[in-house]
């Protein structure tokens, strides 16, 4: 029996759907199985970093460029290049035999996920007009919502009863039914003509990455000077100045040299094409959702990289239990999914994004007055992360909807992978603001706790170091011994205080989203429109 064009795109969605499921998953699952992967491969911590951050920063280096090969060799190829790619380093990861090993297949990961995010967006855009965009993009955002929530559950549930291995494993199947509704069921794309420029290439990929790089790892190498080695494959770099902070500097030259280029390429003054047009900057909503993206990113993660620390080693959490309580971000996120389709035919996406902001800060700000005022009964921190997930369904989805709105199909690819880039660097930001704060908050709450008991300075920076330094797992160590019991009493207090002021600090952000959100235009500026093509089952 004939499928409808109709159906076809929504079955599409399914697979559209799983795909960012699985890069998102990936980002957040190893966080918890990093202590079982470091007892059976005997990695040390550099090793371990290396496996938790490097899929992050080869993902981000790489969305512009895999934006505009959508765009020349089609969304779909590019979506379905990826899958094969993610797969098969999955498989890798999980018969690695050594750290070396499930590194490179880490960063081999980064480059399927890089191929994902942003033809996810293209293909979505391509295939739903009207109401239906809006719905499509509800399903996609809650899904990112819900794999950001389930990701540490399902480590930590792994981690206890099965191996850490299965946390690559599982990809396999999902990669084989993506594939299956990928090829039969997801629409052709439109090619656009010409090649991609290699300078441009080139700069965007080191100076994305380095960025990455250096937002990532600015808390663990110091800032400006360095406080410790940098070590890779056995090398090792020690220098005055903190690795994280020379990336930085050489980040902001390639990039400032990218754009520059760019804006050569746009006005026709090359015989080139960009790799980043930024005449779609013009469109209106395209240039301030992006802005707005941008600050979203700030907040709306960066509290998710904190929150399971809190959990383990103040509540005393196990694994799977601190990874459970983050579920009904998932819940939340899947419940807006929901409501979402009936009120996208009556509520604009610009609103529902609004919306979804507003209720986020109310998430959050309600998690900082559980972790401040209450005991932080467990059912109190459900709650505020249930409306939390709710905003974030919301908010994710349909600003990306927004920004998306008003580019031309044939762009769809590159918007798609300025606006990911957008997304991920926003997030790095985020998540670099939120643990700096929550850790030197820690440290110095200790730090005038301990001194406050009679402690000197350098035994109490001594004790706040060994604590911040190792995340906040040795408060069980003080804990299990009754002549240092207070500092684990001390130092759960100060954690609290942390996670307390991380939270509104992550709902300022989201407010300060809300305000960049009044600089999108609610309906396009006929101006700066752009015929359309007619899209491949359009309403």
């Amino acid at each position: 029996m004939a499928v409808s064009t109709n159906a076809r795109r929504w079955i599409g969605l399914i697979a559209v759907a799983l795909g960012v499921a699985l890069i998102v998953v990936d980002t957040t699952i190893v966080n918890v199985i990093t202590p079982s992967v470091i007892d059976d491969l005997g990695i040390n911590s550099s090793q371990a970093q290396w496996i938790q951050e490097s899929y992050a920063i080869v993902f981000a280096a790489l969305l512009l460029v895999s934006g505009r090969i959508a765009d020349l060799r089609g969304a779909r190829a590019v979506f379905i290049a990826g899958v094969v790619i993610f797969g098969l380093t999955s498989l890798l990861a999980g018969l690695a035999p050594n750290g070396e090993i499930l590194i490179l297949a880490r960063f081999l990961q980064g480059i399927g996920a890089a191929a994902i995010l942003p033809t996810s967006l293209a293909l979505l855009n391509t295939m739903f007009t009207g109401p239906a965009r809006g719905q499509a993009f509800a399903v996609w955002g809650s899904t990112i919502g819900a794999a950001t929530a389930l990701g540490p559950v399902l480590g930590g549930w792994l981690s206890e009863h099965a191996s850490w291995r299965w946390a690559f494993g599982i990809n396999i199947p999902l990669v084989i039914i993506i594939l299956v509704i990928a090829v039969v069921f997801l629409p052709q794309s439109q090619r656009s003509q010409g090649r991609v420029d290699g300078m441009s290439a080139v700069l965007s990929i080191f100076g994305l990455g380095l960025l990455a790089f250096g937002l990532v790892e600015g808390r663990v190498y110091g800032w400006v000077t360095s406080k410790k080695p940098f070590s890779l494959f056995g090398g090792t770099w020690d220098s005055g100045l903190s690795p994280a902070f020379v990336a930085l500097m050489l980040s902001v030259v390639l990039l400032a040299v990218f754009i520059g280029r760019q804006v050569v390429i746009s006005r026709g003054n090359s015989k080139h094409q960009p790799l980043m047009d930024v005449k779609l900057f013009s469109i209106s909503s395209f240039r301030n959702g992006n802005i707005a993206t941008l600050i979203i990113g700030l907040g709306e993660f960066g509290i998710i990289a904190v929150l399971p620390l809190w959990l383990q080693f103040t509540l005393n959490y196990s694994p799977l239990e601190a990874g459970a309580t983050l579920v009904p971000i998932a819940i939340g996120s899947f419940v807006a999914s929901g409501i979402s389709f009936p009120l996208s035919e009556r509520v604009s996406p610009l609103v529902l994004v609004r919306i979804g902001l507003i209720l986020e800060v109310v998430g959050l700000a309600g998690l900082g007055l559980v972790a401040a005022l209450t005991d932080a009964n467990w059912w109190f921190i459900a709650l505020v992360l249930f409306f939390y997930g709710i905003g974030v369904g919301f908010a994710t989805s349909q600003v990306t909807n927004v920004v998306l709105a008003d580019v031309p199909e044939e762009d769809g690819g590159q918007s798609s992978g300025i606006q990911s880039t957008f997304r991920q660097l926003g997030s790095a930001l985020g998540i670099a603001a939120l643990t700096t704060v929550f850790f030197s908050s820690m440290g110095s709450t200790l730090h005038g706790k301990l001194t406050d008991a009679g402690l000197s300075g350098a035994d109490a920076s001594k004790l706040s170091s060994a604590v911040t330094d190792s995340a906040g797992a040795a408060i069980g160590s003080f804990a299990s011994h009754p002549e240092t019991a207070y500092v684990a009493d001390a130092a759960r207090e100060a954690m609290t205080h942390a996670i307390a002021i991380g939270s509104y600090l992550a709902a300022g952000f989201l407010v300060i989203g809300v305000i960049a959100t009044l600089l999108i235009p609610s309906k396009p500026n006929a101006q700066e429109q752009l015929e359309k093509p007619v899209t491949v089952g359009g309403e």
